[in-house]
């Protein structure tokens, strides 16, 4: 029986030993093979001391060591957490004190990055991946992990209710809030997406997404979920256009997921002209709106794929999906379409009322793959929740700060976002957070961040900044400074220095009028 996300490699291991489970590069492992690498690595962390329910980082890059530390992990009764190994080391040193992880694994390629993590005071005992030394730190080379036995057996019981894994965003403060997710609803959404997309273990799934962005679990989930294979696009191949359309090719990608820049860039650069990709049958896109423009041009080259527009928040994985099989008619977005199975919503008006079709709504989602809450957060965790009340049950629905309408037909239509949000290339960020971190340099007075469309397919973060008397600070200077705490993506593109901001009656900043007058200014 399958109750635990780690009982599908088990389960297909004991279908289709010898099929490929997971390929990166010149690196893969069959079913059989990864079910002995999830059993080392789950040995090896319970001869470190791990308990149940205990946090573990992964601080890896996009390889095969991702998926046997994931499942290792889960196997050990623990639970991951994916720590971006691009992103400033005081987030991640944050996460690794906000989530109380006391082991990492990584690899020995991470050497400069993890020095910088655990110098000075640390809670980080062992690191497992890694054959250097580091001081005060227990650190087990790979090679070490896979001399040990292959036979585990967990020494507790573990529920499907209990945690698999934490995804950590941005916070409405400007700290990352760690999203919590359970087998329970890891699976469902492992079996649902098995359902709606037909796959099947002659599949081979193409992982474009890191794990700390929610998109990945379907080639880490679904793909176990069936025997399928997933193939784990590295670095490189997410740099280089070319080479991701190579492998596309090469891998006989049956079915694609990722966010639509990654397939924009394949047009814009050119790298599909001589390519023959006449093994995807699906292409699932999400994180963002993608132009019809690029749709048309990507179908006439895929002819023979149906597509679909995927939406779900991470706090409940994927909730809805719009499948076509022809060109878009006309540059109106597409519908985000309808609710999968096992799930329920709500389209309600800033008087917590239900709108008809046509009108505009807040969607909130109650569904199989929703979140257990926000780490360490119950606060946000109860603000996020809205209860209906049915007949004498209490109904958990997950606000998504998103604004929908349905149409006459049933499909629902994303109109963005109701809060300080927004997406910058499938990344969610939250300006506030920018904002504070601007407003952190001690020669910053005041800071508005805004979002600006540069194109019908993308958007970009900008600043105005207001500096203290009699001080001088280039964008250059404040970039750079921000870059040591803020990811790539959410550093503004752009920083203006201005003498005051256009406010309200009340005193508000008013950021729309900011942004028109310095967008009127450069143009």
């Amino acid at each position: 029986m399958i109750y635990l996300l780690p009982h599908t490699i088990s389960n297909s291991a004991k279908q289709f030993p010898d099929r490929d489970a997971f390929s990166c590069g010149n690196s893969s492992l069959t079913y059989c093979q990864m079910e002995q690498r999830m059993n080392q690595v789950a040995n090896v962390l319970h001869q470190v001391g791990i308990k149940k329910g205990d946090r573990v980082g992964i601080y890896l890059n996009r390889c095969i060591e991702t998926a046997i530390a994931m499942y290792g992990i889960m196997q050990a009764g623990a639970v991951y957490v994916p720590i971006d190994p691009k992103a400033p080391a005081s987030r991640s040193r944050f996460l690794i004190e906000d989530c109380e992880i006391d082991i990492l694994i990584s690899q020995t390629t991470q050497k400069r990055n993890l020095e910088k993590i655990v110098e000075g005071p640390t809670r980080i005992k062992s690191i497992i991946g890694f054959d250097k030394e580091l001081e005060a730190v227990n650190c087990i080379s790979w090679k070490q992990v896979f001399e040990h036995s292959d036979q585990f057996k967990l020494p507790f019981r573990l529920l499907e209710k209990d945690l698999a894994y934490i995804i950590y965003t941005s916070g409405s403060t400007g700290q990352p809030k760690g999203i919590m997710h359970s087998h329970y609803s890891g699976l469902s959404y492992a079996r649902l997406a098995a359902s709606v997309y037909n796959l099947n273990e002659n599949d081979r799934i193409g992982n474009h997404a890191p794990i700390h962005f929610d998109i990945s679990t379907l080639g880490y989930f679904a793909s176990p979920f069936v025997g399928a294979c997933t193939v784990i696009a590295s670095d490189a191949h997410t740099i280089f256009p070319a080479s991701l359309a190579s492998l596309i090719e090469k891998e006989a990608i049956t079915v694609w997921y990722s966010v639509p820049l990654a397939l924009i860039q394949l047009l814009q650069n050119d790298v599909l002209r001589n390519k023959k990709i006449d093994s995807l049958r699906w292409v699932l896109y999400g994180g963002e709106p993608f132009p019809p423009k690029y749709i048309k041009e990507l179908m006439e080259r895929w002819p023979n794929a149906r597509f679909s527009n995927v939406y779900g928040p991470a706090e409940v994985n994927q909730c809805t999906y719009y499948h076509f099989d022809t060109p878009p008619i006309n540059d109106e977005p597409i519908p985000i379409g309808e609710v999968w199975d096992n799930t329920d919503f709500l389209i309600l008006n800033e008087y917590d009322e239900p709108v008809i079709p046509g009108e505009i709504g807040l969607l909130l989602i109650r569904s199989a793959t929703q979140m257990k809450g926000y780490w360490n957060n119950p606060d946000l965790t109860e603000k996020s929740l809205y209860k209906s009340i049915s007949g004498h049950e209490t109904q958990l629905f997950y606000r998504s700060g998103d604004l929908v309408k349905m149409d006459q037909d049933g499909k629902m239509h994303f109109l963005g976002r109701k809060d300080f949000q927004v997406k910058i290339r499938g990344h969610r960020v939250e300006l506030d957070a920018v904002e504070a971190s601007l407003l952190a340099h001690n020669l910053v007075s005041e800071a508005a961040v805004y979002a600006v469309q540069i194109s019908a397919e993308s958007k970009q973060i900008e600043a105005a900044v207001i500096l203290k008397p009699q001080v001088n600070l280039s964008e250059d200077e404040l970039k750079f400074f921000l870059k040591d705490k803020l990811p790539l993506y959410a550093v503004p593109e752009k920083i203006t220095f201005v003498e005051e901001f256009p406010r309200t009656t009340s005193g508000k900043i008013k950021r729309s009028a900011i942004a028109a007058t310095l967008s009127n200014a450069n143009n």
